[in-house]
């Protein structure tokens, strides 16, 4: 293995993979040891593989984002985690940033800047693409005319994607392991916080936004 940087991918996506794998392998500073395809598996490869740098989808199924990225962090805290996601929203970056990753690319980034980044997170840096980075700086300033979803917990950020993505709450109860209930509560504080009164408006400010796809 020598000074290569054990990496893991996770996207539930071949396509992605695929994608991932033609960028990464021909560099000699990396070694591909393993896939994962859930949150769940992510968290298998990384307790059999114990990569240093992980790649990772924020949308995978069973926990992702945020939740996922705190049970890593809690877990392996010596692992560099560059997370990437079609959402190019700053606030979705913002948030995974305080979770524990040490980067974050939109899917749409070139594969230079995606190596750029890997060997900058793999070397103990931060990388943000710079447009975003500017977007951020811009909207701290601004910080006391925050969207209200910038106002949600993480929790409750993580279930309005779920629900504006069209999950049904029993299914992100079994994905987050927790009751119905506590999914219900924390869409009523949503929809509450957000001046919403429907689903249907959920999904409008979510499309609007461009917070899902």
């Amino acid at each position: 293995m020598g000074n290569t940087v054990p990496t893991l991918i996770a996207d539930d996506h071949e396509l992605v993979l695929e994608g991932i794998r033609h960028i990464l392998a021909p560099a000699p500073d990396f070694e591909l040891v393993g896939e994962a395809r859930d949150g769940w598996e992510t968290l298998e490869r990384l307790r059999s593989t114990r990569p240093r740098l992980l790649l990772m989808d924020l949308s995978l199924p069973g926990p992702h984002g945020v939740d996922l990225l705190k049970r890593i962090r809690a877990e392996f805290p010596p692992v560099r985690i560059l997370a990437f996601s079609l959402n190019n929203e700053s606030q979705t970056a913002a948030r995974a940033l305080r979770a524990g990753a040490a980067g974050y690319l939109s899917k749409d980034c070139k594969p230079a800047e995606l190596l750029l980044a890997a060997r900058k997170v793999a070397a103990g840096e931060h990388y943000l693409d710079p447009e975003l980075a500017g977007r951020l700086v811009f909207e701290a300033l601004l910080s006391e005319e925050r969207q209200p979803h910038e106002l949600l917990s993480d929790k409750e950020y993580e279930i309005f994607l779920r629900v504006a993505g069209g999950a049904a709450l029993n299914d992100i109860a079994g994905e987050l392991k927790v009751s119905s209930k506590t999914v219900s509560t924390h869409k009523a504080r949503v929809m509450q916080k957000l001046g919403l009164s429907s689903n249907a408006d959920l999904v409008r400010y979510a499309l609007k936004r461009g917070l899902v796809n």
